[in-house]
């Protein structure tokens, strides 16, 4: 007899807007904070989330991502964790610095960073490095007996884009020259993710679900 698949399921909500995005400058790991529209898309991201009744809510330490995981915490009754380990990807040299900018020093560098995961800004980290800090994350909360019921009730992260992809291709054992198939997330958007498995198993598959999802379409992603 088969043994009945067990079903967990993964949400990765990503940050709402900075001034920072805004202004198409990259933050990476400098602490910026929810522009007034950011506190928007996080109100009426947590709303549209608080539905799914989750089980935890867990955060980045950085503010943009902490104060977006807190109006889910707050609209869902439940307290947020911090991990420093859901930390965007530090780009080094490249922080602070606005997308020309950034092409006037490094002609042609952003573009070949988007399509080799491998690769990192001058001082920074890759794409490889954030999956390989962020997966342990989302492997403890598999072993955890206290969200035994995240199959009904999804476990949500809250994060930043650069990690959420690095992440997701990760989870997914895409190949890393596959890894930019996955296209940017809009602020306030998120991913989806269910984990199946058995009891006789000692790990499992992951599978997509939900890519870029959100309360309210983003202009850039139509």
């Amino acid at each position: 007899m088969t043994t009945p698949a067990r079903v967990r399921r993964l949400i990765l909500l990503r940050h709402g807007q900075t001034v920072y995005n805004a202004d198409a400058r990259m933050q990476g790991q400098i602490d910026t904070e929810l522009s007034e529209l950011g506190v928007d898309q996080a109100v009426r991201a947590a709303q549209v989330l608080a539905r799914c009744k989750p089980s935890a809510v867990f955060s980045s330490d950085l503010k943009r991502a902490h104060d977006t995981a807190l109006a889910l915490g707050a609209e869902s009754g439940l307290e947020v964790i911090t991990d420093a380990r859901l930390r965007e990807t530090h780009l080094g040299l490249w922080q602070g610095r606005t997308h020309t900018e950034v092409d006037t020093e490094y002609p042609g560098a952003r573009a070949y960073w988007r399509d080799n995961a491998t690769w990192a800004p001058p001082g920074g980290e890759s794409r490889v490095d954030v999956a390989r800090r962020s997966v342990p994350v989302v492997e403890e909360l598999l072993e955890a007996d206290e969200y035994a019921d995240w199959s009904t009730r999804p476990i949500v992260l809250v994060a930043h884009g650069g990690l959420i992809a690095a992440l997701t291709a990760q989870l997914l054992d895409l190949p890393v020259a596959r890894w930019p198939i996955l296209g940017g997330l809009g602020n306030a958007s998120w991913v989806q993710l269910r984990h199946f498995s058995t009891a006789e198993q000692t790990s499992g598959q992951w599978r997509l679900d939900v890519w870029n999802s959100s309360a309210e379409v983003a202009p850039d992603a139509v």
